[in-house]
């Protein structure tokens, strides 16, 4: 026959069970940028040339700011053929480029001005900016150590009511601690999505970006154990 996993305790020693949590808002600490270049051609070659000149520019463009660009990437690169919709055969009527770069900042105060002068280069388009924590964050470590002591405090205010006081603790965990996956997560938000094309004037005023309190939750599960009460 299955017996239950989870103690109950004895009458000598009776259990206590109880869920901890805290819930802190705090402000982000990287701020992403997603940069699509594109370019169009006549020939593949033209097409090409554009794409590899935009490119270089909004990387130098990037690179400038030195440290306050701590991460940055190229993702996809793509030079689609486009094909004539009329006539027979295969006959190419253009050429499109296209590349992705991922950036990643820490000084929001450059943040405004480095979108709009992305943003006002050629055929540039700018989307994010994508708040979040970094995954080593002290938030992460300050939201877990309230959860448990909200635990405890539960859980002894719980003794407290039975004129009693708690013994030893049994057991401690995460909430969906065996899931494959878990759950205890800082919130990663995407506080506003913006694209912008290279249509902005020259020495466009920097965007004034108001970055996102960020969100985090902990949760945890306590068992312990009690003096018995009189009852």
């Amino acid at each position: 026959m299955a017996t239950d996993s989870v103690p109950y305790g004895t009458p000598d020693a009776p259990r206590i069970a109880v869920r901890g949590e805290a819930h802190l808002e705090v402000d982000p600490e990287i701020a992403r940028i997603s940069i699509t270049v594109t370019s169009r051609g006549k020939d593949r070659r033209t097409a090409l040339d554009d794409l590899t000149r935009r490119n270089a520019t909004a990387l130098d463009l990037l690179k400038s700011y030195g440290d306050t660009v701590e991460h940055l990437e190229t993702g996809s690169f793509t030079v689609t053929p486009e094909l004539k919709e009329h006539g027979r055969g295969e006959r190419v009527h253009a050429h499109h480029g296209r590349v992705h770069i991922t950036a990643e900042l820490t000084d929001f105060t450059a943040l405004g001005e480095l979108t709009t002068r992305l943003a006002d280069q050629e055929l540039t388009t700018v989307d994010g900016p994508w708040w979040a924590l970094r995954r080593d964050s002290p938030a992460y470590r300050e939201a877990r150590q309230q959860a448990v002591r909200e635990a405890v405090q539960r859980a002894k205010e719980y003794a407290e009511a039975l004129g009693t006081s708690l013994a030893s603790l049994v057991e401690l965990a995460d909430i969906g601690a065996e899931d494959p996956e878990p759950r205890f997560v800082g919130k990663a938000s995407r506080a506003r999505s913006m694209a912008y094309g290279a249509h902005a004037d020259a020495g466009a005023a920097p965007l004034d970006l108001e970055p996102q309190r960020q969100h985090v939750h902990a949760q945890v599960n306590a068992r312990f154990t009690m003096a018995p009460p009189q009852l």
